[in-house]
């Protein structure tokens, strides 16, 4: 087995060997940082040593062994064996039984519902979820987010302590609030990947270690839930979205807008599984926002060239998602669509009302969307003000190169007339 094929068996494991732990020793802190020294005694011994026969039993037993270690150093150092031993088993110091490697089906869901917890932010909730259910190491999570990892430590253990102090347990939330924690988890995914696809921050327009890890555990929650329209939406629209991955930077890096990438540099099959599966999706179920922005993503994808584009038939889904969930995302997406409709003047009225909104007045997305729709219509100097105004709010490098470039083109155009 390949190093690659160790770290993915390992990754698919994480979420079953904590899922073991806490089902047994109900100890959210504790059993998460066992289960990562297993991962990494797994990560140093097996490439050396070969993989197991039965990988999941080994992390299992490791990951106990450790916890009960952890376990005895927090009853020495507190000094109250006797309040502890009242709560944990008799037998909670031993290996577990091999009847307690079966994992639930629903396990790892139980696990993403513990870790996107309402009590936590949701930058907490990411970090949460690419430890405890990702498998990443606080190394690996802080470098996707360009962090210090000391910082990203102390993100992952204020999480943990907060779900303990919230009174949370590894047992699914009641049928009441299991829809609205499951949109959580599904936008916790959502967020994920939107940080891998678009970095927020850095010399790299894209992080695929975190577009890869969000599809992966989409696919998961699909496989759990396969009769969910919005889990299935969700996965389309990764899909879709990750299938222009390669088209969207050129040879130097530099970032390619989609209506100039070269569209026979998508991912075919990527396209074809999105577009089958929100195909069937639509047919089938309860229509919800990420199936409308699955079918939106479908309608650029099925155009062999930007100009074959269904602008209306998007502008109509972007209408129909803005009265399922209005927000200024949409309204700014909606606005780029009509515009495409019905001339640039139309769009830039649909962005007048977010002016008001503090946060999207703070976006460079708002400046850069109104300084393009400016240039279509012919004002020149404001698009160019525009422009330099979302240079100075991005914190991203490949987008602040793009953006700069426009506003430099709009100048020298200036000057030379």
């Amino acid at each position: 087995m390949t190093n690659a094929e160790v770290e993915d068996l390992l990754r698919r494991s994480a979420p079953r060997v904590l899922a073991a732990l806490l089902r047994r020793y109900r100890n959210f802190e504790t059993a998460e940082d066992a289960v990562q020294e297993a991962l990494l005694a797994a990560a140093t011994q097996w490439p050396a040593d070969g993989v197991p026969d039965q990988p999941l039993n080994w992390l299992i037993t490791v990951a106990s062994r450790r916890m009960t270690d952890l376990l005895r150093t927090e009853i020495a150092g507190r000094q109250r064996e006797d309040r502890v031993a009242a709560r944990v088993p008799a037998d909670a110091f031993v290996a577990p039984p091999a009847d307690a490697v079966e994992s639930k089906e629903d396990d790892t869901l139980t696990l993403l519902l513990l870790c996107c917890h309402p009590s936590l932010t949701p930058p907490s909730q990411i970090a949460l979820t690419l430890r405890a259910v990702g498998g990443l190491t606080t190394a690996e999570i802080a470098h996707a987010f360009l962090v210090p990892e000391a910082t990203m430590a102390q993100r992952i253990t204020r999480a943990k302590q907060r779900v303990k102090a919230a009174g949370a347990r590894f047992d699914p939330p009641p049928e009441a609030e299991r829809a609205e924690r499951l949109r959580s988890v599904l936008h916790v995914l959502y967020l994920i990947f939107n940080e891998g696809y678009t970095a927020s921050s850095g010399p790299d327009l894209q992080r695929t270690e975190l577009t890869r890890e969000a599809i992966r555990l989409t696919r998961t929650v699909r496989a759990l839930l396969p009769e969910d329209g919005e889990v299935a939406g969700l996965l389309a629209l990764l899909l879709l979205t990750d299938a222009r991955r390669a088209a969207r930077t050129g040879p130097d890096g530099s970032l390619v807008p989609l209506a100039e990438q070269d569209r026979e540099n998508w991912d075919r099959g990527c396209l074809d599984e999105g577009i089958a599966l929100i195909t069937r999706t639509l047919a089938d179920a309860r229509i919800g926002p990420y199936q409308l922005q699955a079918a939106i993503a479908a309608v650029h994808a099925e155009a062999a060239r930007a100009e074959d584009t269904d602008w209306t038939q998007i502008v109509g889904l972007y209408q129909l998602l803005e009265r399922l969930d209005p927000n200024p995302m949409v309204t700014l997406n909606h606005a780029i669509a009509v515009a495409m409709v019905r001339g640039p003047r139309a769009g830039l009225a649909l962005l007048e009302p977010l002016d008001a909104d503090d946060r999207m007045s703070r976006h460079h997305r708002l400046h850069a969307v109104r300084a393009h729709l400016l240039e279509r219509a012919g004002d020149r100097e404001a698009a160019e003000a525009g422009y330099r105004m979302a240079v100075r709010l991005t914190t991203s490098l490949p987008e602040q190169r793009y953006l700069q470039s426009r506003a430099d083109g709009l100048a020298l155009i200036r000057r030379r007339r």
